[in-house]
C-alpha cells in the first residue's frame, strides 16, 4: 500500500535529511511511502537538498506559490499525490516520523476517516515547551473547540483520505489544513486521536507570527459560516462609519431640537439602518447579495431581525451609560452606536450575508447559532437585570431576605439566602437580587449541555444550549428572581447525575444526585417528583435494577434529606404550617378543571412549535422505550427520557383535571425532554426533503422570532413604546414601580410632618404592593419595617403574617395603598383607626407618560385588627396566627 507523505516546507534545510532518513526507516513490506516535499518559496538551499534526495528515493518535489500559506501548498501536493492515503506533516521533527504508522492504520482498515496526532490526549506531551506557547496553543484549540470533538485542532499531523483532503474549500488558506477536513466532514466525519510526544524543534525558526494567528481567526469564522475577509471587514467598517455619521447627525439635530431622547435613538437607529442594508448589499457584502438575489425578501427579513436585535442592545446600553453612569446622552449615544455595530456586523456575516459555501455542514451552523444566540441573549441579560423595575414576586422575596429564616409559608427559603449573597455584594437594588439568577442560568445551560452531549453527542448539545437561551421559561428563570431561578438549576443538575447514574453507572453520581435534589427542596417542593421517576426508571431498567442492591442511591437519599433539614425543623416549630399551604391548601377550594389551561401555560413557557416538538420527541421516545427490550443504550436513553418527563407531568395533569394550575408548573420538568428535542433538530438539518425545510425554516424563525421578542419586550420594560409610554403597566408588571415608590413616599413625609409620627404603609392586597413598598420606599429598601402588609388588618397577606404582629403597631398613623378602587373603599377598614381621611387617588409617571392610577388614604391611631373580615377563611386565620419562632 501506497501512502503519501506530504512535508509543507519553508527554509526547512537544516531539518529535511534527519526527515527523509526517519521517514524512509518507518517503511515496511507491506506500506511504502511517497515523500512529497511541498514548498512554499524556500531561499536556504531546501530546495536543492530536495532535488537531491529526488534522485535517491522516492522523493518529490512540488513546488507552491505560498499565497494561500501552508494550506494552499497542502492542497497543491495533494493533487499530485499517488496514494489513495495521505499524511501530513511538518518539516521541523517536532511530528515523530515513527507515529506514521500509528496514524495510518486505522484509515487503512476503515476503523477511521482521519487519525489525528495528539498532544492533548492520554499519553500526548510537549516536552520543553514554554507556559505561554503551551497557553496559546490551548487557546487556538479552545476557539475551534466549538466544530469538533478533537481535543487538539491545533494539530498539524494527521492522516486522511486523499479524496477527502481535496474535498476541502479550494480558497483554504492558513497553516491548520487539519482544522480544514475536520470542519468539512463535520458530524459525519469519524475522527480519531493517537498520542505524539511533540518536542520543540533544534534547526531553523517557526513561522508562526501574528499574521498567521489572524489567518487563523479569520479561517475560523469562515468554516463556522461566516462571510469574513480582510477586505470585507475594511468595507463593513466604511459602511459602520457613513452609517455613524448618520446616525449621530439625526440623533444630535432631533435632540437639539427637544425631541425626546428615546424617539431621538429610534428615528436616527432607523435612518442608518437604512443607509446601512443598501451599502452593505450593494457592497460590503455584495458577493453573497449577488450570489443569492433570488432571496431578496429573505435577506430584508434577516436584515430587519438584526436590526431589531441591535435596536434592543443599543436601547440598554444608551439607558445604562445615561442613567446608571450618569453620562450626557449626547456622549452616550457613542457607546450605543459602537455596540450595535458589533451586533449588525456579526448578524450580517453569519445572518443576513452568510457565506454560500455549501462545505459547511448544517450542524456546524447550528452550532454556530447556538453560539451567538446565547452570545447575544448573555449580554442582553446583563445590560438589563439592572435596569427593569422589581416584579411584585422578586420585591416579595426580597422581603424574604430582608427576614432571613430556614422557611417561609408559601416557599422553602433558597431564593431568599441567594438574594441575601446578591445584594450583600451589589447592594440592595435590582442588580443585587437578580445576579443570582443570571449565574444560575449559565449552571443550568452547562448541565444541559453535558446531559445532551452524553445522550446524543456535540451538534445537539449546542441546539440544547440554544433552547435553553430562547424558549421563555429558561429565559425568564435566567432574568427573574423566583423560586423558579434555583430551581430549575437544581432540576438541570439532578437529571445530569441521574444520566451519570443510572445510565453512565458512575458510582460518585449518586452524590451530586442527592446534592442537587437537596437544594433543589430548599428552593422547591417540586423536585420531590424526580424522586418517583427514579424508582421507576429502576424497577423498569434492568442494569438500573443493580442500583437497588447498593447504598449509593440510599446515602443519595440521606444526602437530600440532611440538605432539607433546615426546612423541615422550621416546620416543626412552625406547626407544619409551609408543608400545609403546598399540600392540603392546594386541594382547597371549588372544583376546577384545568387541563386546558395547563396545556396553554406548557405552550407559554415552550412556544407553540417547542411544546409541539417536545410532545413528538416524547412521543418517539416512549414509542422506542415501549419496544421488545433489548437493554441497548438507545432504548435506555429512551426510558431515561420518557420516564423523568412523564412522571412529574403525570401530577400535573392529575392536579389539572379537578384544581387550578399556575403557569410556571411545568417549566422545569421539560428539561429531561430538551436533549430529544435536540437531537430530533440537528437530524433535521441533515436532510433536505420539503417537509425537513418546513419543519427548519419554523424552528429557525421560533429562535428568531423569540429573541427579538425578548429585546423589544425588555425595552419596552425600561423605555415603553416612543411618543407613547405604556399600555400595560402597574400593578402586574416590572414598569414604574420605582416612580411608584417616590410618590409614596412623598405621601409618606407629608403624613410624618403632619402627625409627628412615622406612618405605617399598607399595601391592600395581599403581598404586592407592601412588598414594593417596602424596596422602593425610602431609597431602595430601608422602609422595610415601614411597610407592614395588610395582615395587621385582619386579611391574609402570607409572610407579613408572621413578620409584623398589630400589638406592637398600636398607636401610629397608616397610609394605605391599592390599585384597585373597592379596596381602599372598603368600609371595614374603618375598625382599625380612630379616623380616616377620605379616599384620593395619585397617577404615577414614567418618562413623562401616566403609567397607572393608584388611590390611597390615611388612617390615623391604629389600633389593631379588630374583627377579622368575614371573606377569609379560617384557613387563613390560622395560618397568620402564629408568630415565627424559628430565625437564622
Amino acid at each position: 500500500m501506497l501512502v503519501s507523505v506530504i512535508v509543507p516546507t519553508l527554509n526547512e534545510v537544516g531539518n529535511i535529511d534527519a526527515l527523509v532518513t526517519a521517514l524512509l526507516a518507518e517503511a515496511s513490506s507491506g506500506l511504502k511511502f511517497e515523500i512529497l516535499i511541498a514548498d512554499g518559496g524556500s531561499t536556504d538551499g531546501t530546495v536543492e537538498l530536495v532535488r537531491k534526495w529526488e534522485a535517491a528515493a522516492n522523493v518529490r518535489l512540488v513546488a507552491g506559490d505560498g499565497e494561500r500559506g501552508l494550506a494552499g501548498d497542502v492542497l497543491t501536493a495533494a493533487a499530485a499525490a499517488r496514494g489513495d492515503v495521505v499524511v501530513v506533516m511538518d518539516a521541523d521533527l517536532s511530528h515523530p516520523p515513527d507515529r506514521v504508522c500509528a496514524l495510518v492504520q486505522p484509515v487503512l482498515d476503515g476503523s477511521s476517516d482521519m487519525v489525528v496526532g495528539s498532544r492533548f490526549v492520554a499519553g500526548g506531551a510537549t516536552p520543553g515547551w514554554p507556559i505561554w506557547r503551551f497557553t496559546l496553543s490551548r487557546l487556538g484549540s479552545l476557539l475551534a473547540w466549538p466544530l469538533t470533538e478533537v481535543k487538539d485542532t491545533m494539530s498539524g499531523f494527521f492522516a486522511v483520505r486523499r479524496e477527502r483532503l481535496l474535498a476541502i474549500d479550494p480558497q483554504a488558506a492558513g497553516f491548520k489544513i487539519g482544522l480544514e477536513v475536520i470542519a468539512h466532514g463535520g458530524g459525519a466525519l469519524r475522527v480519531s486521536e493517537v498520542p505524539i510526544v511533540f518536542p520543540d524543534r533544534i534547526h531553523g525558526e517557526s513561522k508562526i507570527g501574528k499574521a498567521q494567528m489572524m489567518a487563523y481567526l479569520r479561517r475560523l469564522l469562515v468554516l463556522a459560516g461566516g462571510a469574513v475577509s480582510a477586505s470585507g471587514a475594511a468595507r463593513f467598517a466604511a459602511v459602520g462609519l457613513i452609517g455613524m455619521f448618520v446616525d449621530l447627525l439625526m440623533f444630535e439635530a432631533l435632540f437639539a431640537a427637544s425631541v425626546p431622547l428615546m424617539i431621538a435613538h429610534v428615528a436616527s437607529f432607523c435612518a442608518a439602518t437604512v443607509s446601512n442594508y443598501f451599502l452593505n448589499s450593494r457592497w460590503a457584502f455584495a458577493e453573497s447579495w449577488r450570489a443569492d438575489q433570488g432571496r431578496t425578501k429573505h435577506h430584508y427579513r434577516r436584515f430587519l431581525t438584526v436590526c431589531l436585535l441591535a435596536l434592543a442592545i443599543r436601547g440598554g446600553v444608551l439607558v445604562a451609560a445615561s442613567g446608571i453612569f450618569g453620562m450626557q446622552p449626547q456622549l452616550a449615544i457613542f457607546f450605543a452606536i459602537g455596540t450595535a455595530a458589533i451586533i449588525n456586523y456579526l448578524g450580517s456575516a453569519f445572518f443576513v450575508f452568510p457565506s454560500l459555501n455549501p462545505r459547511v455542514p448544517y450542524d456546524i451552523r447550528w452550532r454556530v447559532t447556538a453560539i451567538g444566540v446565547v452570545g447575544y441573549v448573555v449580554v442582553l441579560r446583563l445590560l438589563f437585570i439592572g435596569l427593569v423595575d422589581l416584579l411584585p414576586q422578586e420585591a416579595y422575596y426580597w422581603n424574604y431576605s430582608q427576614h432571613l429564616d430556614f422557611g417561609y409559608l408559601d416557599h422553602p427559603p433558597m431564593v431568599a439566602w441567594l438574594i441575601w449573597v446578591g445584594t450583600s455584594v451589589f447592594g440592595n437594588n435590582e442588580f443585587g437580587i437578580r445576579i443570582a439568577a443570571s449565574l444560575g442560568w449559565f449552571a443550568t445551560a452547562f448541565f444541559s449541555f453535558r446531559l445532551t452531549h452524553h445522550l446524543f453527542g456535540k451538534s445537539a448539545a449546542f441546539v440544547s444550549l440554544l433552547l435553553v437561551a430562547t424558549l421563555p421559561f429558561y429565559f425568564a428563570s435566567g432574568f427573574f428572581m423566583t423560586p423558579d431561578a434555583p430551581l430549575t438549576v437544581a432540576w438541570a443538575g439532578a437529571l445530569f447525575f441521574l444520566e451519570r447514574a443510572l445510565i453512565g453507572s458512575r458510582r460518585n453520581a449518586w452524590c451530586g444526585v442527592g446534592i442537587c435534589i437537596g437544594l433543589g427542596m430548599l428552593s422547591k417542593y417540586t423536585i420531590a417528583l424526580l424522586g418517583p421517576a427514579m424508582l421507576l426508571f429502576m424497577l423498569i431498567d434492568k442494569q438500573a435494577r443493580e442500583w437497588l442492591k447498593r447504598p449509593e442511591p440510599y446515602f443519595a437519599a440521606v444526602l437530600a434529606l440532611l440538605i432539607f433539614s433546615p426546612v423541615i425543623y422550621w416546620n416543626l416549630v412552625n406547626g407544619l404550617a409551609s408543608f400545609a399551604f403546598q399540600s392540603t391548601r392546594r386541594m382547597e377550594g371549588m372544583f376546577q378543571f384545568s387541563l386546558p389551561i395547563l396545556i396553554f401555560h406548557a405552550s407559554a413557557l415552550l412556544t407553540p412549535p417547542g411544546l409541539i416538538a417536545a410532545l413528538a420527541a416524547l412521543w418517539a421516545q416512549c414509542r422506542r422505550a415501549a419496544a421488545i427490550p433489548t437493554d441497548d443504550r438507545l432504548q435506555r436513553i429512551s426510558r431515561f427520557i420518557a420516564i423523568f418527563t412523564l412522571v412529574p407531568l403525570a401530577v400535573f395533569v392529575a392536579f389539572s383535571l379537578s384544581r387550578g394550575v399556575k403557569l410556571n408548573w411545568t417549566g422545569p420538568l421539560w428539561l429531561a425532554v430538551l436533549p430529544a428535542m435536540s437531537t430530533a433538530i440537528v437530524a433535521v438539518a441533515r436532510r433536505s426533503s420539503a417537509f425537513e425545510l418546513r419543519i427548519r425554516r419554523a424552528w429557525g424563525a421560533t429562535v428568531a422570532i423569540s429573541v427579538v421578542f425578548y429585546g423589544i419586550a425588555l425595552n419596552y420594560l425600561v423605555l415603553g413604546i416612543p411618543g407613547v409610554g405604556y399600555v400595560v403597566s402597574l400593578p402586574g408588571t416590572p414598569v414604574a414601580w420605582s416612580e411608584f415608590g417616590r410618590e409614596a413616599a412623598t405621601i409618606e413625609r407629608e403624613v410624618k410632618q403632619a402627625t409627628g409620627a412615622e406612618p405605617l404603609m399598607i399595601g391592600l392586597d395581599t403581598y404586592n404592593v407592601a412588598s414594593q413598598l417596602a424596596f422602593y420606599v425610602k431609597a431602595n429598601g430601608k422602609g422595610v419595617m415601614s411597610s407592614v402588609g395588610r395582615g395587621i388588618l385582619g386579611q391574609n397577606s402570607l409572610m407579613y403574617d408572621y413578620w409584623f404582629r398589630p400589638s406592637s403597631l398600636h398607636g401610629r398613623p397608616a397610609v394605605m395603598f391599592a390599585f384597585k378602587r373597592y379596596q381602599i373603599d372598603d368600609p371595614a377598614l374603618a375598625n382599625h383607626f380612630t379616623s380616616l381621611s377620605a379616599p384620593m387617588e395619585r397617577v404615577v409617571t414614567k418618562g413623562g407618560k401616566p403609567a397607572r392610577r393608584f388611590y390611597y388614604r390615611i388612617g390615623y391611631d391604629f389600633r389593631g385588627a379588630g374583627t377579622r373580615a368575614s371573606s377569609i377563611s379560617a384557613h387563613a386565620i390560622a395560618l397568620s396566627s402564629p408568630p415565627c419562632r424559628s430565625r437564622c
